[in-house]
C-alpha cells in the first residue's frame, strides 16, 4: 500500500468520525467541534504539494536524455502560501527558483541551468537527484506528522 493511500484511508475515516461528531453537536450532545482542515493544519496541503513536487521532479530525471528537454520546477513556497492564504512573511523553508500559484495546478517553471547540454537539455542529474532526495524526505516528515496528528484526534474522539 503506498503511503498516499494510507493517508487517504485516514482521512476518510477521520472525516466519517467528525461528521458523526458534527450531527451529535446538531443534536446538543456535545457544546463544540473542530474543522478537519484546522485540525490538520497546513501539512495536508503539504503533502499534496510535495506530491506534485516529486512528479515534476521525477519528470525531469526520466528526461534527462531527452533532446531539448528543459527541467521544471515550481516554489514549494509560494504554493503552499497560495494554498493555506497565508501571507508572505510565513516563514517556510525548501523553496526553488520558480514562481507557483494554488494547491491543485501550481504554475511551473523552467529551471535556471547550471550547464545546459549540447543537445539543448537543461536537466542537471546532480541538481534533480538532490532536490529529488530532499522533497521525499520533506514528504516523509509530512506525513508522519499527520500521521501523528490524526491518531491523537482519533483519541480524542474515541474518549480514550
Amino acid at each position: 500500500m503506498r503511503k498516499g493511500d494510507a493517508f487517504g484511508i485516514l482521512l476518510a475515516r477521520l472525516m466519517s468520525e467528525e461528521r458523526q461528531i458534527a450531527e451529535k453537536c446538531e443534536k446538543g450532545k456535545y457544546a463544540m467541534t473542530l474543522s478537519l482542515r484546522d485540525s490538520l493544519g497546513v501539512h495536508a496541503d503539504a503533502l499534496v504539494l510535495r506530491e506534485t513536487r516529486n512528479t515534476v521532479l521525477h519528470g525531469n530525471i526520466s528526461n534527462a536524455a531527452t533532446p531539448g528537454y528543459k527541467a521544471r520546477d515550481f516554489d514549494f513556497t509560494a504554493a503552499l502560501r497560495d494554498a493555506t492564504g497565508r501571507s508572505s512573511d510565513l516563514p517556510l523553508e525548501g523553496g526553488t527558483p520558480e514562481a507557483a500559484h494554488g494547491l491543485d495546478t501550481p504554475d511551473l517553471g523552467f529551471r535556471v541551468p547550471v550547464s545546459m547540454a549540447l543537445d539543448g537539455n537543461t536537466v542537471d542529474m546532480g541538481v534533480e537527484q538532490v532536490q529529488f532526495s530532499e522533497n521525499t524526505l520533506r514528504y516523509q516528515a509530512s506525513l508522519d506528522l499527520l500521521n501523528r496528528r490524526i491518531s491523537g484526534l482519533m483519541t480524542a474522539i474515541k474518549g480514550e
